[in-house]
């Protein structure tokens, strides 16, 4: 998988597209959950495309300080069902991680996890620093990374 990392216009149209389909496809109907997707916050993030065989099958979106949360943030972060078994989350994560290190000069990222994926998280060195919310109906906790 290769990721590439960009703002939100250098997306072309066919990859927004892409992009808001697999979210949609994991957020709202695996997950059977409606929710505002489109939120605004495109506009300010970073966004992480994991190509794999020329498509987008893993996604993200980073946030700098003050954009999303105080500190820098990750979210939306999604896999498509069928390869998740591949671990592919974790590189994704990672790369996420790496992009706020490296170019956002950050150490401390602030994320809002939904709670099932707690271990996930853990092992890529999240804790979480929040007793568990309800968010769009879907039990999710605060984590932090320092």
């Amino acid at each position: 998988m290769i990721f590439y990392i960009k703002k939100f216009n250098e997306l072309t149209t066919n990859e927004l597209y892409v992009i808001l389909q697999l979210r949609s496809e994991v957020f709202v109907i695996e997950q059977d959950c409606v929710y505002q997707d489109l939120d605004h916050k495109d506009q300010l993030a970073y966004h992480i495309l994991g190509i794999l065989d020329n498509q987008i099958v893993a996604y993200a979106r980073i946030f700098k300080s003050g954009d999303y949360f105080l500190k820098p943030s990750i979210g939306r972060i999604v896999v498509k069902k069928e390869l998740r078994k591949l671990k592919y989350g974790y590189k994704l994560v990672e790369n996420s991680i790496q992009f706020i290190e490296k170019n956002l000069k950050e150490n401390n990222i602030l994320i809002s996890a939904q709670s099932y994926l707690t271990k996930f998280y853990n092992s890529l060195g999240f804790i979480q620093i929040s007793e568990e919310y309800l968010e769009d109906g879907i039990p999710h906790i605060k984590m932090l990374r320092t």
